[in-house]
């Protein structure tokens, strides 16, 4: 491999000209943009654990009114990004908390998001006008320029995880947010109740029609969780147990940038999958066990998130031999499947 010029081979009348003129040379810097065989990553592979984050939380609760917060909301900042408030280089990731009697206004914003719930109940999202119920393990779309409000009518507290697209739409300099009127929405059923009931039913007038962008904005976690057992009871033994969230009317991601996928863990199962070119992060559900991500042991419980970087070698570990773990993955594959350079590297597992 030939060795690359750097700066300190150009003369400084030269490199003062290229300052002068806005310009830089690449080849010195060319491998820190292209690195061979694999990205430099700055994520590194990171645990937050929720039985420690969740007294903050509340405390936040106490500290500040949702009329001064407008989204009350702990970041989960990975501490390779050196201060950027994000999981990976692609994906937010924050616990935000609603207290009964409170409502989080209604805005639109540039950015997607999604919410994964991690406790309790009696709070709804409302996206366009559809009321979306909030139950543990729910998965709820707010997709880009889509107005939304959350509103808690139950007891205790309800906090979900929130899942943005924000640091490639702060990267491009185009997030932006607009406060709307309340959306006031009535208390019929939201599409998940209704009309995608059933995987592989479609509304019959939806028929060669062209496809709406978001079909659906709720997946209950209840109709997944069977789902997964029906599909662990028909799989083998080395088939892995995980299911995607898709948009019912394509086939295809639920969202461009983020997907989102159910996997259930065995008793006992330790699951290796291929190395991916995406990065990704995880929610746990139900259980614990073990993540190895590029070498690094975390141990996992109930409620914590994990963060993984592009091309990282990852393997999962229930740690109970007699009940099953359920994780919620979010990664940046629709995205990348969709810029082109998404790869699996099926010879490449964890050993």
């Amino acid at each position: 491999m030939t060795a690359l010029g750097t700066l300190d081979d150009l003369p400084p009348r030269y490199l003062d000209a290229l300052a002068a003129s806005s310009t830089q040379p690449l080849w010195p810097s060319m491998r820190s943009i292209l690195p061979y065989d694999r990205p430099t990553n700055r994520t590194v592979p990171h645990l937050w654990r929720y039985r420690e984050i969740r007294p903050l939380l509340m405390e936040a609760g106490e500290l500040t009114p949702i009329e001064k917060a407008e989204r009350r909301v702990l970041m989960l900042a990975n501490p390779g990004l050196q201060g950027e408030p994000f999981a990976t280089a692609s994906i937010f990731f924050g616990l935000q908390l609603i207290l009964p009697g409170e409502t989080a206004p209604n805005h639109r914003h540039s950015p997607s998001a999604v919410r994964l719930i991690v406790e309790g109940d009696g709070a709804f999202t409302t996206v366009e006008g559809e009321r979306c119920p909030m139950a543990k393990g729910d998965v709820i779309l707010t997709p880009a320029q889509l107005w939304h409000e959350h509103e808690h009518r139950g007891s205790g507290p309800m906090v979900w995880l929130d899942a943005l697209d924000a640091p490639l739409v702060t990267k491009m300099e185009a997030a932006y947010c607009i406060e709307g009127e309340p959306q006031n929405a009535g208390n019929r059923p939201d599409s998940s109740q209704t009309r995608f009931r059933r995987a592989g039913l479609l509304p019959y007038d939806r028929l060669g029609k062209v496809a709406n962008s978001y079909a659906q904005f709720r997946y209950p976690w209840t109709e997944v969780r069977v789902a997964l057992a029906d599909l662990a009871g028909g799989a083998g033994p080395a088939e892995p147990v995980q299911l995607a969230y898709i948009n019912p009317e394509t086939g295809g991601s639920c969202m461009p940038v983020l997907g989102f996928s159910a996997i259930m863990l065995r008793p006992g199962e330790t699951l290796a999958p291929p190395r991916r070119s995406s990065s990704c992060g995880f929610l746990v559900v139900e259980g614990s066990g073990e993540a190895e991500i590029d070498g690094k042991t975390l141990s996992f419980e109930e409620n914590d998130v994990m963060a993984a970087p592009t091309h990282a070698t990852l393997r999962l570990r229930n740690g109970s031999s007699r009940e099953p773990a359920f994780l919620l993955q979010i990664d940046d594959a629709p995205m990348q499947r969709a810029l082109g350079f998404y790869e699996e590297f099926a010879d490449d597992r964890a050993a």
